[in-house]
């Protein structure tokens, strides 16, 4: 049973997938968990050096994402950004042997590591559309299959329009009313069930 820490989340969807599997499963954020289980309300720099085994970081991504690039000279941006990027760096240095960065696509990639994957929900069976970024230290990238073949059948659905998860829960198109950092920052079911069935094996050791 590996012990893992999900730093800078607080929908709870990636701690009860991967206690799911049996794993001592922490979440962390500024906010209250949505959902009941273990979880740290605070800053994730009081426990980053508690003995974990593996973590999954969503570092915030509004000063860092190139989705933001027509904001990028804006008074007092550069600085959010250089903070942001230091918070990245922080939980991609971490001590933990395990580790796995997700974010948009962003300046991060230029200033501290190119990313290793890049994933949409429906690649695993969510039908939605959400560029993802995956930093992956020690841990193998997510397998996916898009067609059905000799071997296996097909995890992925048909090339859908831009979603995100709203508060409720529901997913949503972005034209649809408000989709603010945190609403466009939740979990997709279906990549942290990937996640957690598909590094489980590589965490049984613990």
């Amino acid at each position: 049973m590996a012990k893992i820490l999900i730093a800078c989340e607080f929908t709870g969807l990636a701690r009860e997938a991967f206690a799911k599997y049996g794993h001592d499963v922490t979440s962390c954020d500024l906010l209250p968990s949505e959902t009941k289980g273990k979880h740290y309300q605070g800053d994730v720099m009081d426990i980053i050096n508690d003995g974990w085994d593996f973590m999954i970081g969503h570092p915030p991504c509004t000063f860092i994402s190139y989705a933001a690039t027509r904001y990028w000279n804006q008074k007092g941006r550069a600085m959010k950004r250089l903070e942001a990027l230091d918070f990245f760096l922080k939980l991609w240095e971490a001590p933990i042997k395990h580790i796995c960065i997700e974010n948009p696509l962003g300046v991060a990639d230029a200033v501290i590591k190119k990313h290793d994957q890049i994933i949409h929900p429906y690649y695993f069976g969510d039908e939605y559309l959400k560029r993802t970024c995956l930093w992956l230290k020690n841990l193998p990238k997510l397998e996916y299959t898009m067609q059905d073949n000799l071997f296996s059948e097909k995890t992925a659905t048909n090339y859908p329009e831009p979603m995100y998860v709203d508060k409720n829960g529901k997913k949503r198109h972005f034209t649809e009313g408000s989709h603010g950092g945190h609403e466009r920052s939740r979990s997709f079911p279906s990549i942290v069930e990937a996640m957690a069935k598909q590094w489980t094996p590589i965490l049984k050791a613990y």
